[in-house]
C-alpha cells in the first residue's frame, strides 16, 4: 500500500526531469541558431581576398559584403521583437531561419557581385528574425534565478564567442575548400535546427497582427543605418569627412535617425519605448554593451587583419590563433561566472571583466610590427575571453535585473524590456563598418 502511494510521486519527479531535459535541450537548439547567426558577422572576414579575387570587386565595395548583413541585422532587430510579440515567438524564430538558410544558399551560389550583396542582405534580415526572439524564450523557459543565470551564460558565451568561432570557421573552409563553403555550411545545421526546434521549442501565442507593428520606424532606423554606412565608405573615403557630399549624406542619415526617435516618441505601438531607457540600470548596461562590444569585434576584425598582412598568418591559423578567446570565454561563461556573480554580485564581475577586456585592447594597440604571437598575440587573446567570459553574462543580468513590471509601458510584452539587451548587436558594424581600402 506504501508502495502504491508512492508512485504518482515517483511519476512527477520522472515527468520534472523529463521537463527539465527538455527546456536544457530546448536552451541548445535556441544557442545552435544564435551561434549560426553570430558566425556569420565574422565568417567572412577571413574569406574577403578571396572573394573579392573571384567576384572583382573594389576596395570600396568589398566592405559591403560584411555591411550588407550587419545593416539589415541591427536596423530589423527591434521590428523583428516586436513580430515576435504579435505572430508568436517560435514562428518568428522559424521563419527567420528559414529565411537565413534559403539565403546562405544563395551567397554561396553567389557569381556576381550584386547577387552575393544582395544575399547578405536577406541573410541579415533571416539573422534578425531568428535572434530576436531567443532571450525572450529563454527568460520564459527559466523563470528560476540560478538556472536563468546559467542559461544566460550559455547564451552570452554563443552569442560573444561566436566572433572567434568564426574565424576559425572560416579559415578552415576558406583553406580546405573554397570561400563558398564558409556559407554553405549553414545548409544542415539551419535545417536540423529548424526540424529540432519544432519538436523541443514550446510553442506560444502572440497577440495578434492586428495589434500593429511599427513599420514606418523599422524604415527609418535601417534607413539611417544603411546611409552611414555609405557615408563612411563612399564620400568620406574618397572626398574626406568634411566634404560637400560627405556632410550631405551625413546630415540626412541624422535626420533619419531623428525621425525613428521622434516616431518611438509618438507611435501607438513603438518598436523600443524610449521611456524604458529611463530604468538607469538599462540604460547604463546598453551603454556599456555597446562600447565593450564594438571593442571585441574591432579585435576581431583588425587582429585578422593585422595577423595576415604584418605577420603572414594564412587564414587557417588566423581561427587557431584567436581560438583561445572561444575556450576562456567558454569555460567561464558557462561553469564560473554565475557562481562568481552569486558570491560577489553581478556588479563586481562586470567590472572586473570590464577591466580585463580594457587591458586586452590596451596589448593589442601595442602590438609591434615584427611581433610574436605568444609574446604579444596570445595574452590579447586571453585577457579578452577572460574578460567577455565575466562581463556579458553579468551584464545581461544587471540589464534584466533593471526590468521589472513597474518599468514604463506596462502594457509592453515582457521581450519589450529585453529587447534593447539585445539591439547592442548590431554594434558589430561599427567595427568593420569601414573601407578596406588599404586592408588587403
Amino acid at each position: 500500500m506504501n508502495d502504491t502511494a508512492e508512485l504518482p510521486g515517483l511519476a512527477e519527479d520522472a515527468l520534472d526531469r523529463s521537463a527539465n531535459r527538455s527546456r536544457w535541450l530546448a536552451l541548445v537548439v535556441l544557442c545552435t541558431g544564435m551561434l549560426m547567426i553570430v558566425l556569420d558577422a565574422t565568417i567572412v572576414n577571413v574569406a574577403l581576398p578571396s572573394i573579392q579575387a573571384d567576384l572583382g570587386f573594389s576596395q570600396t565595395g568589398l566592405a559591403w559584403v560584411v555591411n550588407a548583413y550587419l545593416i539589415a541585422f541591427g536596423g530589423l532587430l527591434l521590428f523583428a521583437g516586436r513580430l515576435g510579440d504579435l505572430a508568436g515567438r517560435r514562428n518568428v524564430f522559424l521563419a527567420g531561419l528559414a529565411l537565413f538558410t534559403v539565403a546562405s544558399m544563395m551567397c554561396g551560389l553567389a557569381q556576381t557581385q550584386e547577387m552575393l550583396i544582395g544575399a547578405r542582405f536577406a541573410q541579415g534580415i533571416g539573422g534578425a528574425l531568428t535572434s530576436a526572439v531567443i532571450l525572450g524564450v529563454i527568460v520564459t523557459l527559466f523563470p528560476e534565478p540560478r538556472d536563468m543565470a546559467k542559461a544566460i551564460g550559455v547564451y552570452a558565451f554563443v552569442a560573444s564567442a561566436g566572433g572567434a568561432v568564426g574565424l576559425l570557421a572560416g579559415g578552415i573552409l576558406t583553406q580546405a575548400l573554397n570561400w563558398h563553403w564558409i556559407f554553405f555550411v549553414n545548409l544542415p545545421i539551419g535545417v536540423a535546427t529548424a526540424v529540432l526546434a519544432l519538436r523541443v521549442v514550446p510553442r506560444d501565442r502572440g497577440t495578434g497582427l492586428r495589434q500593429g507593428a511599427d513599420v514606418l520606424g523599422a524604415v527609418l532606423i535601417t534607413g539611417a543605418m544603411m546611409l552611414s554606412v555609405f557615408t563612411i565608405v563612399k564620400p568620406a573615403a574618397e572626398d574626406g569627412w568634411l566634404a560637400g557630399r560627405t556632410l550631405t549624406f551625413g546630415a540626412v542619415a541624422l535626420a533619419l535617425l531623428a525621425g525613428f526617435i521622434v516616431r518611438q516618441l509618438t507611435a501607438r505601438h513603438p518598436l523600443m519605448p524610449l521611456r524604458i531607457l529611463t530604468a538607469r540600470k538599462i540604460a547604463a548596461a546598453n551603454v556599456i554593451q555597446v562600447l565593450s562590444v564594438a571593442g571585441m569585434f574591432g579585435v576581431f576584425f583588425l587582429g585578422a587583419l593585422y595577423l595576415r598582412r604584418i605577420l603572414g598568418y594564412s587564414p587557417l591559423e588566423i581561427g587557431l590563433a584567436f581560438l583561445p578567446v572561444a575556450v576562456v570565454m567558454g569555460a567561464l561563461s558557462v561553469r564560473y561566472t554565475d557562481r562568481l556573480a552569486g558570491r560577489f554580485g553581478a556588479r563586481a564581475v562586470l567590472i572586473a571583466g570590464l577591466v580585463l577586456i580594457a587591458g586586452a585592447l590596451v596589448l593589442f594597440a601595442q602590438a609591434p610590427i615584427h611581433g610574436g604571437y605568444a609574446i604579444h598575440d596570445l595574452p590579447v587573446m586571453v585577457l579578452m575571453g577572460a574578460g567577455a567570459g565575466l562581463a556579458f553574462p553579468a551584464l545581461m543580468t544587471v540589464a534584466m535585473a533593471g526590468a521589472t513590471p513597474a518599468d514604463p509601458d506596462p502594457e509592453a510584452n515582457t521581450l519589450d524590456r529585453y529587447r534593447t539587451v539585445a539591439w547592442h548587436w548590431s554594434i558589430p558594424g561599427s567595427a568593420s563598418i569601414r573601407s578596406p581600402s588599404s586592408e588587403y
